[in-house]
């Protein structure tokens, strides 16, 4: 995709929450409340080297993002993946997700894993494409009938 950039941003900056917000908007629609862990997700847990927050632009234009967080240090979780509708098919979540691969690393990550929904089909096919395989839930997600988990060495 040409005229597409992802960079770190604050977690709170005006376009990352309006993202977010439209992320958490269409989980909303299939998942009960206590079947959505992206909220859990503080600044805390990305600030000091513990993580980043990217934001994917096309022309200036935010159009998706997502984060990583250090559970160990040898381990990192992919969160808040998110692409908007009308951007979708078009590699953005695919760079976005390699932009945070290039992040763990730097972070002196060797795995990758993630948890996301069983209705996130077009997410699961993202995650397998790059090399994820499906592995057992971990944590507050074991316990979630709708939560699928994934890793990746890296």
């Amino acid at each position: 995709m040409t005229g597409l950039s992802i960079t770190p941003e604050p977690f709170d900056s005006p376009d990352a929450r309006r993202l977010i917000a439209a992320l958490d908007a269409g989980l909303t629609e299939g998942y009960l409340p206590e079947q959505r862990f992206g909220p859990n997700l503080k600044p805390a847990q990305l600030e000091g080297g513990k993580g980043a927050f990217l934001v994917a632009r096309d022309g200036g234009r935010a159009v998706g993002c997502g984060a990583i967080r250090l559970l160990d240090a040898r381990t990192a979780e992919v969160k808040r993946m998110y692409v908007e509708p009308d951007q979708r098919g078009r590699g953005v979540g695919k760079a976005v997700l390699a932009s945070l691969e290039e992040a763990a690393h730097r972070l002196g990550a060797e795995r990758l894993v993630l948890e996301t929904g069983i209705y996130q089909e077009a997410a699961i096919a993202l995650y397998l494409g790059a090399g994820f395989t499906r592995v057992e839930c971990w944590g507050e997600y074991a316990s979630s009938a709708t939560s699928l988990c994934y890793e990746k060495r890296l």
